[in-house]
């Protein structure tokens, strides 16, 4: 498979976990209605699993722009492969966002809050302080991207072919090798460290820590014909896509200087 095809399924998978758990607590007459928070930060724990689980052979699962550039910081992906990996991060959030859309459609009808409806597809933050919310978006993403750092050190760095099993000889690609090599083992514990984000930092923004899970949602919800939908939030769209590359970046220096 492509590394671009699966940074596209990786992340609409994402998306299609991620934002259909929030359908399921926030939109009206589903069988998950009101059940909290908890439930959403575990959704996206399981989201984020099951992308990496399933694309990390193919493309490292970065499913992410913030991991992307902070691999590239750190001099561990080509930086000539960045802008198509975002590209195909934000086209595989845009298409997840789609398919929510598609399952909860009578439930999007259904609600009458259109902050509900755009809560679906994007973060808001709960105080609208700009450069509090940037931190905060920062300080989850260096969390993450320190995280992804260490749980991918221990496996080969890029793509891996399989054969009956058996990993061969990286994929390479202009004679770089791609991707960070998180694989299916790496798969849980990166889930439980975007839950224990979720737990943690995600009171005050919703822990967006994703350019392509805020930004590509937030485009298909302008774009789609949802009844009484309400503002897309464009004012803040910014924040969920500058805080978390600055975390990256940030966090690809603290380990740079510790390695």
């Amino acid at each position: 498979m492509s590394p671009f095809l699966g940074e596209i399924i990786g992340t609409a998978i994402l998306i299609l976990l991620g934002n259909g758990v929030v359908a399921n607590v926030v939109l009206n007459k589903t069988k998950g209605n009101n059940s909290g928070w908890i439930v959403i930060t575990w959704g996206w724990g399981i989201a984020v699993f099951t992308a990496v689980f399933c694309m990390g052979h193919f493309s490292g699962a970065h499913i992410n722009p913030a991991v992307t550039v902070g691999l590239a910081t750190a001099g561990m992906f080509d930086w000539n492969m960045v802008a198509p990996y975002i590209g195909a991060q934000m086209l595989g959030a845009f298409i997840g966002a789609v398919l929510v859309w598609l399952a909860y459609k009578d439930h999007f009808a259904a609600t009458e809050d259109g902050g509900a409806k755009l809560a679906v597809h994007c973060t808001a933050p709960e105080i609208r302080n700009y450069g509090s919310n940037l931190t905060t978006e920062a300080i989850g993403t260096i969390m993450l991207v320190f995280g992804v750092f260490y749980l991918g050190s221990g496996f080969p760095m890029g793509l891996f072919e399989i054969n009956n099993g058996e990993m061969l000889t990286p994929i390479m690609i202009d004679g770089v090798e791609v991707g960070l090599g998180l694989g299916p083992l790496t798969a849980l514990p990166v889930g439980l460290l975007v839950l224990g984000i979720g737990l943690s930092l995600g009171g005050p923004t919703g822990y967006a820590i994703n350019p392509a899970r805020d930004l590509g949602p937030r485009i298909a919800h302008a774009v789609l014909p949802i009844p009484n939908k309400g503002s897309n939030d464009w004012g803040y769209s910014w924040v969920p896509v500058v805080g978390p590359i600055i975390g990256a970046v940030i966090a690809a220096l603290i380990y740079m200087a510790i390695m």
